[in-house]
């Protein structure tokens, strides 16, 4: 199970995974509770494939990791050249080097590396869980709930979040050159249910970066929530290193706290913040942490619908009137159908 990929032209991060197939499958409209309930209950039990070998191929170049005690696998490749071009996109085909089971034969896939083409504006980054779809992150059970009865169908973004998105993905020449980059909580276990809630409701694909659970990853959690997104931001800096950030994410979870930290690591690099108000009782702290962003040069927005950032990205000329109209009219009818 390859992770969307990531990098520059001197540098590139995959991270991926071996288990054994569940045999999850897609989710389809009419999926009952229990079936959505069956499926991520494959998710979180997973048979992990350790301590095997795994090849990367490129262009005739290849390259070998091997998976850890949780069927982990990562590369970094930094000794080759990976030139920018107008197109996005790169594909390594991956390969199971060892045998696992008698008679499996060849066991191979490809991984997708986005890699920032020269017509790039701007980089987006944003949080997942009550940023892009209500969740419930800062309730426990209403989360758990969510999380385990609901399919990529029956989760339905905030109003306005796919056609904003797209928005920024094309920037002011249309074109959806601007990457975008994902940023959770959640486990790895839920990769393929929140890609796949991406394609359901059109929301530009990108890297996701997410969070293990193992026991044998240095602690039950592997590191704390902020310290985890903190980290996985701050790489997606240094990786993509030439181009300034669009950071989203929500009042509930420290986000906040999080991307002042990025502002302070990495001064010019953040454009804007938008941050969805979920957490009233947040709101003066979070409006402190703004007054201290305007002091280093970075506005932040404290926001309560999508509307009202599109309407300020229109107005710093980051995206076009015409993909305004688009999230107006989208947001509409997301709360007729949903009210």
């Amino acid at each position: 199970m390859p992770y969307i990929g990531f990098g520059n032209e001197k540098e590139v991060y995959l991270l991926g995974r071996v288990l054994r197939n569940r045999e999850v499958g897609y989710a389809t409209i009419d999926d009952s509770r229990f079936k959505n309930f069956k499926k991520m209950y494959k998710r979180f039990m997973t048979w992990e494939i350790p301590n095997i070998r795994i090849t990367a191929s490129f262009e005739g170049k290849q390259w070998t990791t091997m998976t850890d005690e949780e069927g982990y696998f990562e590369f970094q490749i930094k000794e080759y050249s990976f030139p920018k071009t107008d197109h996005s996109w790169r594909v390594f085909d991956l390969e199971l080097v060892d045998q696992v089971l008698p008679k499996q034969g060849m066991v191979k896939t490809e991984a997708n590396i986005f890699i920032p083409t020269k017509l790039v504006e701007y980089g987006i980054i944003s949080d997942v869980d009550d940023t892009i779809v209500p969740t419930g992150a800062t309730r426990f059970w209403e989360m758990i709930k969510t999380t385990f009865l609901g399919n990529a169908y029956s989760r339905i973004p905030f109003p306005g979040v796919a056609a904003f998105y797209q928005a920024l993905a094309k920037g002011t020449d249309g074109k959806e050159n601007n990457p975008l980059f994902y940023v959770s909580s959640s486990p790895w276990n839920l990769y393929d249910f929140l890609l796949e809630l991406l394609v359901v409701h059109q929301i530009p694909k990108g890297p996701l970066m997410l969070r293990d659970l193992g026991l044998s990853r240095d602690q039950f959690i592997a590191g704390s929530h902020f310290d985890h997104k903190l980290n996985q931001v701050e790489k997606i800096f240094r990786l993509v290193p030439d181009i300034p950030f669009i950071l989203i994410g929500d009042s509930g979870q420290y986000d906040p706290e999080i991307y002042l930290e990025v502002i302070k690591d990495f001064p010019g690099r953040v454009k804007r913040i938008y941050i969805r108000h979920v957490a009233e009782k947040r709101k003066e702290e979070v409006l402190q942490i703004q007054t201290t962003m305007l002091q280093l040069g970075v506005q932040m927005l404290l926001v309560s619908d999508t509307v009202e950032a599109a309407e300020d990205a229109l107005a710093q000329r980051w995206i076009r009137e015409v993909d305004v109209q688009k999230i107006i009219e989208e947001k509409s009818e997301s709360e007729i159908k949903n009210p």
